[in-house]
């Protein structure tokens, strides 16, 4: 009997029993095997993948939908890999046309390398905006911030979950419900009793990533990421939109270093919902 061509296997849904093949694909890609993102990611999103017939997954992707469940307002593609012996051979189009075909009319978004950008280009996703992935060991300078900033409590998620709401542009509350179990810091920002931003760090390999990052102002998400770093001694990464020019050179200043630039990318929306200039940091740029 001979083997089936690659090209020609069926694409099915992943599950949280892929999450050990979808580690190993990120391996095999050279990244890292980031399971413990993978398992958010799984669950709290829908992942799409090829079986190998030689075992493991040939290519995988996850799309994280926001928004009322029946008529999500957006979603966000992450995790676009192919197997580096099956490379090259117009596999991840097809996985990214299949995606396309299965979202319908639902707005997409996602975070683009220079190296992928080409095909989601051909794909009809327009550039509509960048970010800076930035890592180091954070070095205070011994200031004392003006914000107030404490660890948040089971009672501050409905107020984060409303603030979320507002800056993002779409309900995100099955993905937040699961940061005080994914995470290993949440903390709040507050100013005359009223929750002014929220940022959590979680753990990714060795370091502490720090997402989602909400603040009124660039002064609160200052005092949100000196916060957490406080309470790390972990190396901090983070995405930080380009137009927040003075959080990036802040972030340098106190022992944070660019690593790369992603493109941030849209499909039917000409541009992302809520207010960005309260948006710092995603989650993860996988996830939006």
């Amino acid at each position: 009997m001979s083997t089936p061509s690659v090209a020609s296997l069926p694409i099915r849904r992943l599950t949280l029993r892929d999450l050990h093949a979808c580690a190993d694909l990120s391996e095999d890609r050279g990244w890292p095997r980031e399971e413990h993102k993978w398992g958010l990611l799984l669950s709290a999103g829908q992942g799409y993948g090829v079986d190998d017939p030689d075992g493991g997954l040939v290519t995988a992707c996850v799309v994280t939908e926001y928004g009322p469940q029946e008529r999500p307002v957006l979603g966000a593609i992450g995790m676009v890999l192919v197997a580096e012996r099956h490379a090259r051979r117009g596999i991840g189009r097809r996985l990214m046309r299949h995606v396309l075909d299965e979202m319908g009319t639902t707005p997409l978004t996602l975070h683009a390398t220079p190296y992928g950008r080409p095909l989601y280009e051909e794909l009809g996703f327009k550039v509509t905006g960048r970010a800076e992935m930035l890592r180091g060991h954070f070095v205070p300078d011994g200031t004392v911030s003006e914000v107030a900033t404490r660890a948040a409590t089971a009672e501050d998620l409905p107020g984060i979950l409303r603030l979320d709401h507002e800056v993002f542009g779409a309900d995100r509350t099955h993905v937040l419900t699961r940061l005080p179990a994914f995470a290993d810091q949440l903390r709040v920002a507050e100013a005359e009793g009223r929750l002014i931003g929220y940022a959590a760090a979680w753990p990714n390999m060795d370091t502490h990533v720090v997402g989602p990052l909400i603040a009124r102002d660039t002064a609160t998400a200052k005092a949100l990421i000196a916060s957490l770093a406080d309470h790390t001694d972990r190396p901090l990464r983070t995405d930080i939109d380009v137009r927040h020019e003075g959080l990036l050179d802040w972030a340098k200043q106190h022992g944070l270093a660019s690593v790369a630039f992603n493109a941030v990318m849209t499909y039917g929306i000409a541009d992302l919902p809520g207010d960005w200039s309260r948006r710092f940091a995603p989650l993860t740029v996988a996830a939006g």
